[in-house]
């Protein structure tokens, strides 16, 4: 069996749809992945269905934000690094310049009204974008009633049983393994093995471009500064961070509050909510963290230099990931064992967004939300009634049926939500 063919565009086409990703890539990973797919495989047509979800599973195995490299790695296998720059890049940098200028707005003059309302109505589109995901991925990943019995088990998982992401990765990936060895096995096309030379050159120039960075400020600075210490939090947590953006919320919280104490509890989840409502992956509320940083040891400038480095020891290893590790992803491709391990790692991944939808869904919906500890040690997230909020509700399915049902374009969708937050606020609701 070979490979459907790529349809190569223009290097400006390509340019052009990530930028459109990149600004409009609202929804965590699981509105970012679906409008992925949108873009490269639905409307672009540039690569097929199935290298798209092999791109995607291999993401997921990496450390760090799944949804940038998956931009990456479709970049590269249009347009080789250069591609895999402009994609990975233009994915972030909106979302970037806009995180950091709302941590300055939000450390300079506090709380503003407007924009808070605002926020509440683009979080309701978010919830839409999400169920639209859910729709999509799911229409597209679950090829059998084996693929559908893995992503329960994995929401059940991590929803439930607050199971560790990878650990049901793993599972996932031996079930698949398993799975795949019942299957005949059919002739492939076979492809060049990758230079080994090539990928050490690969890995030690990413390796320095990472790392330099972070070298230098502490050779300049010492390695106490405050700054040399966030560059040091965020390679570590770029680096042995598996599980998306979320799986590494709580370390962060207690590595950013309770051990360096830059920034107030109450200070993170506002992060936290300006990184959801924003485009780009959730991560980018590591650059607030960085910012509030800077802000509280010397003002903007240091502000500005804390979020660079968060943000460049966040993102750049990516592309250490892909420009090294891609070129043998694309070989497992032709292994019958590794797709049907991909296969069911996928499957797992829908579970996994599921889950964060649901975790999204009682936050927009519901003022809040208590973990309540499990016999079997895991945490679920109970709503309080009290703190209900129907207007989120009936606007998120409002939004939901305009996405869904009547294919309304997206940045119409968040842009009419936002409106209603500002005139729900204006009427003093």
């Amino acid at each position: 069996m070979t490979d459907t063919p790529l349809n190569i565009p223009s290097f400006r086409d390509l340019v052009a749809a990530s930028a459109r990703v990149g600004f409009l890539g609202f929804g965590g990973p699981a509105g970012q992945i679906a409008l992925m797919h949108r873009v490269f495989v639905d409307e672009k047509k540039w690569i097929d269905e199935p290298r798209y979800l092999h791109a995607l599973s291999y993401c997921t195995l990496l450390p760090g934000p799944e949804a940038q490299q998956l931009a990456t790695y479709v970049g590269w296998l249009l347009h080789g690094v250069r591609g895999g720059l402009a994609a990975g890049l233009l994915f972030v940098l909106p979302g970037a310049v806009l995180v950091t200028a709302l941590a300055w707005l939000y450390a300079a003059h506090g709380e503003a009204p407007w924009l808070e309302a605002a926020f509440w109505g683009v979080k309701a589109a978010v919830l839409a974008l999400v169920a639209e995901a859910l729709q999509r991925v799911g229409k597209r990943a679950l090829k059998g009633r084996g693929d559908l019995v893995i992503a329960i088990l994995a929401f059940v998982a991590l929803a439930v049983f607050s199971a560790p992401f990878p650990l049901v990765i793993l599972v996932a990936a031996g079930v698949g393994l398993a799975m795949s060895r019942s299957k005949p096995s059919v002739a492939r096309e076979k492809k060049p093995a990758v230079g080994v030379g090539r990928t050490v050159r690969t890995t030690a120039l990413w390796l320095a471009i990472w790392l330099i960075p972070l070298a230098a400020v502490v050779l300049v600075f010492g390695p106490d500064h405050w700054l040399s210490r966030v560059g040091e939090v965020f390679a570590a947590l770029a680096a042995v961070t598996f599980g998306g953006a979320y799986a590494m919320l709580a370390w962060l919280q207690q590595q950013a509050v309770e051990v360096q104490g830059w920034l107030t509890t109450a200070q993170m989840i506002d992060g936290l909510g300006l990184a959801e409502t924003t485009p780009g992956p959730l991560v980018l509320v590591n650059g607030f963290v960085g910012f509030m940083a800077g802000w509280n040891n010397g003002g903007w400038a240091w502000g500005l230099a804390g979020a660079a480095m968060a943000l460049w020891q966040t993102f750049a290893p990516s592309f250490l990931y892909i420009f090294a590790g891609a070129p043998y992803a694309e070989r497992l491709r032709q292994s019958p064992a590794a797709t049907g391990l991909l296969r069911a790692v996928t499957a797992a991944v829908l579970g996994v967004i599921a889950s964060l939808a649901l975790w999204f869904a009682l936050h927009v919906v519901f003022g809040s939300v208590t973990d309540v500890a499990t016999p079997w040690g895991g945490k679920v997230g109970v709503p309080v009634w009290a703190s209900f909020d129907p207007w989120a509700l009936g606007l998120a399915l409002a939004a939901g049926a305009a996405l869904i049902r009547f294919h309304v374009n997206v940045v119409v969708v968040i842009l009419a939500c936002a409106g209603v937050g500002l005139a729900r606020w204006a009427a003093g609701l």
